[in-house]
């Protein structure tokens, strides 16, 4: 058995909130837009990364997912955030701080998910 691809579903009471997370700050780009119709959604891809955005007010309530994004370039992708969307910063993890597994992380959110940026020492791969 072989796969290739994640692509989690995410679910927004509005879905322009995780258009701005996702699309301005985090210069995803938006693949496939079904955005103007009865049921808001979207597709949106960066980096061989992607994810479904839709919107649905009852699975919004329901889901609250969190993820993480790993970069090898953890001090330029946070200081591109701190100086374009620094309201995102998560208030528990808004620098870039070693954790006790080795990573170095700090989180985003825009209150319907988490999304933790994490760099790895060379050494993990």
């Amino acid at each position: 058995m072989k796969f290739t691809r994640l692509v989690p579903n995410v679910f927004y009471v509005d879905i322009n909130d995780g258009l701005k997370l996702f699309v301005d700050c985090l210069e995803f780009r938006i693949v496939h837009d079904e955005l103007k119709s009865r049921n808001p959604f979207c597709v949106i891809e960066k980096d061989g990364l992607q994810l479904n955005v839709f919107e649905n007010e009852s699975l919004a309530r329901e889901h609250n997912p969190e993820f993480r994004l790993v970069t090898d370039d953890i001090e330029s992708v946070y200081q591109q955030i701190v100086s374009t969307h620094p309201h995102y910063l998560h208030p528990n993890l808004s620098q870039v701080t070693l954790r006790p597994w080795g990573a170095r992380e700090f989180a985003l959110t825009d209150r319907q998910l988490g999304i933790i940026i994490q760099q790895w020492p060379v050494a993990h791969g």
